[in-house]
């Protein structure tokens, strides 16, 4: 990245804003409840992976009530597969003490006051939600991805990310780039990068630096 560059990296990513607005979310989630727990799970983990295993679950325990009357170690065998999975059976069980589906926080500090809900966490549910959480959701594919492009730094911080962003584009673009450039992520830039599918290429620090262009 160029610390001198002054490319409208708002307009340049608008292709991507318009390939993956309003694309169905890779959890499969019905309401608010499974949205959030399917979120916990899906930290450091697959989203695939989260599908499968909340069919059961989300059998046995259909909602925040279910859940208030047990112990974590009740879930161990439904979630064992997860990563991570005794922490956030934990993370789970505190949070069905206290969310009721009507008085859900609608801000980022609201949800990252609970354990087991970071920032790029309460992004996606409240985005889900249908709420504005005033700032760009940053995943492991956005840390991959911005980098290359050469929109920010190869940050490891996903926080530290987020600021630059924020800095970097405008605040009508805020919304939707987070998911835009992970769906991206996802499909085209990928740990080895499709790059000829790629629809912004050309504008791409690493397609051109690895000589493509």
């Amino acid at each position: 990245m160029d610390l001198f560059d002054d490319r409208n990296w708002s307009i340049l990513l608008e292709p991507l804003i318009f390939s993956y607005k309003g694309k169905t979310h890779p959890l499969h989630y019905k309401n608010s409840y499974q949205l959030i727990v399917m979120v916990i799970l899906a930290a450091q983990d697959s989203d695939e992976n989260v599908n499968r295993l909340t069919i059961p679950f989300f059998e046995k325990y259909p909602n925040w009530f279910s859940l208030m009357s047990i112990n974590a170690s009740d879930l161990y065998p439904l979630l064992d597969s997860i990563t991570n999975f005794k922490n956030k059976a934990n993370w789970i069980i505190d949070l069905a003490k206290q969310f009721d589906d009507k008085e859900l926080p609608t801000t980022i500090l609201g949800f990252t006051r609970y354990r087991g809900i970071g920032r790029k966490s309460a992004h996606v549910i409240l985005k889900e939600l249908g709420y504005n959480p005033n700032g760009i959701m940053v995943d492991l594919h956005v840390l991959r991805v911005a980098p290359r492009l050469g929109i920010v730094p190869d940050f490891k911080d996903a926080d530290k990310m987020e600021q630059q962003l924020l800095s970097k584009l405008d605040s009508s673009t805020w919304l939707e780039i987070g998911m835009a450039i992970s769906f991206h992520g996802r499909l085209i830039c990928r740990p080895i990068p499709n790059c000829k599918s790629c629809q912004i290429n050309t504008i791409c620090d690493y397609f051109i630096n690895e000589g493509k262009v």
